[in-house]
């Protein structure tokens, strides 16, 4: 295991600027998730870990030691591709010995220790003398990720290995994925654009956009306290609500656009113009009558098996709340709305 540093790493290719300057640190053992839409700059920034990209300035240290001009086999990093990238004509087994053969790392006999090692870790010891071709997508990506680890690399970079399963593997997946990481404990930078796989599976997510660093912390965190309207809507899909923040005779209070007023924490300072960040799952629907609840109208419901998605208007805004699958409301009417004042976030605009 190895910590990895990242000293203000900026990246332009031809004219255009993909990287504006991320530094970054990860821990010896740490498993860190690199989160943000297709072109924020995530699969660069792991392809310049990797050696596979050069840096137009800035530098990468691996376990103290500078490795920014050193080419990928001298870094000791293992990197599992999104595609797997394994070779046909091979076994399972000699897919998975193959880099330990190309670095000449140990004998024979050493060689077909590790490689057993890495087929039990994964849970496919039984299919060693299988060819790629009569594999499933699942044990495919199982082989992938034993070659990946069969050396016991310093760090370990995953570029969406999951997206290329279904709903269900990759969920089997990501439970594989935390309990190989528990075992070997490898310092592993993961990159996905899901933020159910950065969530379930991090300690740490580190929030992309537009090349630069939005946010980073536990993801706990980062869910419950998102600093900017970009991350409070890219992890969990939160509701913006414009309204403007003054003091009402219990404590702060938020106007809406149409009037409307929520009553916020005691402790919340923010006041004038602000956005409202409310998760779906927080948003109670209750009657309309109802004393202090918030008047919206019901546009229409979405059933997601275990839970129903409404979508709402709420002063001129669309939002969506999350309910259990019993509640059932017709679509076109009004419906009263309850949110915890603790679970509201105030973004400053």
């Amino acid at each position: 295991m190895a910590n990895v540093r990242l000293l203000d790493i900026k990246k332009s290719f031809a004219f255009v600027q993909v990287l504006h300057g991320i530094s970054l640190e990860i821990a010896s053992g740490e498993f860190v998730s690199l989160l943000g839409a297709s072109g924020c700059g995530k699969t660069t920034l792991l392809r310049i870990v990797a050696g596979l990209e050069s840096v137009t300035s800035g530098g990468v240290e691996i376990d103290g030691r500078s490795v920014t001009t050193e080419p990928p086999e001298k870094r000791d990093i293992a990197m599992m591709f999104q595609s797997y990238a394994l070779l046909p004509h091979l076994s399972v087994y000699e897919n998975v010995r193959f880099p330990l053969r190309m670095r000449r790392i140990g004998s024979r006999e050493e060689q077909d220790a590790k490689v057993k090692a890495a087929l039990e870790t994964v849970q496919l010891g039984h299919l060693a003398d299988r060819r790629p071709r009569q594999l499933s997508g699942g044990q495919q990506q199982r082989v992938a990720l034993a070659r990946a680890i069969v050396s016991r690399p310093k760090v370990l970079l995953l570029d969406e290995p999951l997206s290329n399963l279904d709903a269900r593997l990759r969920e089997d997946m990501q439970v594989e994925l935390i309990e190989i990481h528990k075992r070997l404990g490898l310092t592993t930078l993961f990159v996905t654009h899901d933020q159910e796989e950065a969530l379930s599976l991090s300690d740490r997510i580190v929030l992309l956009n537009g090349g630069r660093v939005e946010q980073e912390g536990a993801p706990a965190d980062i869910y419950a306290r998102p600093e900017t309207g970009f991350a409070s809507n890219f992890i969990g899909s939160a509701n913006l609500v414009p309204a403007e923040i003054s003091d009402g005779p219990g404590g702060p209070l938020a106007r809406l656009a149409d009037g409307q007023q929520i009553p916020l924490a005691a402790e919340e300072k923010a006041r004038g113009k602000v956005t409202l960040a409310l998760r779906q799952e927080d948003i109670s629907l209750v009657d309309a009558s109802e004393a202090g609840a918030l008047k919206a109208g019901l546009r229409t419901r979405v059933f997601l098996g275990a839970r129903n998605r409404y979508v709402l208007s709420l002063a001129g805004t669309t939002i969506r709340a999350l309910t259990a699958n019993d509640v059932m409301l017709d679509d076109g009417g009004a419906v009263g709305l309850a949110i915890p004042a603790e679970r509201i976030r105030v973004l400053q605009d």
